[in-house]
């Protein structure tokens, strides 16, 4: 198994607010870990919220003796939430803080996928397939069909995002599995970066057989250059299956 980390300022933000981890080693019971998050709440808060909640997320796994991949990641996505909203509540320079996240780890071919807020992941396999579903104001005018997508007002209002740890009391994260197949690459990123490059261009990139570090760097200045509004962080995951090692 290879990984690929890498977070970018963009072109126009003056600070940073994201941040990403990835490790194909074992954290706790978890064979490997990935993660992206990105920070909102003001220059301080949006930076203070990614990091503090990567970090301490990737400390809870450590600490969890449990098991089963979903549990241990749910545990510690309420506990940094619990940390993150208190922290906010007392310090008036971090007031409104909060953070996406996206986090996954693989089990043999299962990949285990934790998601709040609008970071994505995505499989790349015979096609570009999109697992997680953004928690924000468009995805759900969308599904009950009251925009388009692509509209005006969905470029208007897609930075409005309706879950976000640490941003209320209580999170709720959604969590996916998927079943991998030989050949398959995962791609966990900010809206950063899925705001800039569209599903061809994503998929043009990870689908040229180049390796790893290239296909991020490429995803990144594919980003920058279609306008870097945002910054832009990119994980990228080669899981090496075949036939034989699912290990």
């Amino acid at each position: 198994m290879n990984s690929f980390a890498k977070t970018d300022i963009g072109n126009i933000r003056k600070v940073n607010e994201d941040y990403v981890f990835a490790t194909v080693e074992p954290s706790g019971n978890l064979k490997n870990l990935f993660v992206v998050a990105d920070g909102m709440g003001g220059h301080q808060g949006g930076d203070y919220a990614s990091r503090y909640a990567v970090e301490r997320f990737v400390q809870l796994i450590k600490d969890n003796e449990k098991e089963n991949p979903i549990a241990i990641m749910n545990d510690a996505i309420r506990l940094v939430n619990d940390e993150i909203y208190e922290q906010a509540g007392k310090n008036p320079v971090l007031e409104g803080m909060g953070t996406t996240l996206v986090a996954a780890t693989l089990i043999g071919r299962t990949l285990y996928v934790a998601n709040v807020g609008d970071s994505r992941l995505y499989v790349m396999g015979d096609e570009l397939r999109q697992i997680t579903r953004d928690h924000s104001w468009v995805e759900e005018m969308l599904s009950e069909g009251k925009i388009e997508k692509d509209s005006e007002i969905y470029w208007a209002k897609k930075n409005i995002i309706t879950r976000a740890i640490g941003a209320y009391a209580q999170v709720t994260a959604d969590f996916f599995e998927v079943d991998l197949q030989p050949g398959d690459r995962v791609l966990l990123c900010s809206d950063g970066l899925s705001n800039m490059i569209g599903d061809g261009q994503m998929t043009e990139i990870l689908s040229g057989g180049d390796a790893l570090i290239k296909q991020g760097e490429q995803l990144i200045s594919k980003g920058k250059a279609n306008g870097g509004k945002d910054n832009i962080s990119v994980v990228l995951v080669d899981p090496e299956l075949d036939e034989v090692n699912v290990c």
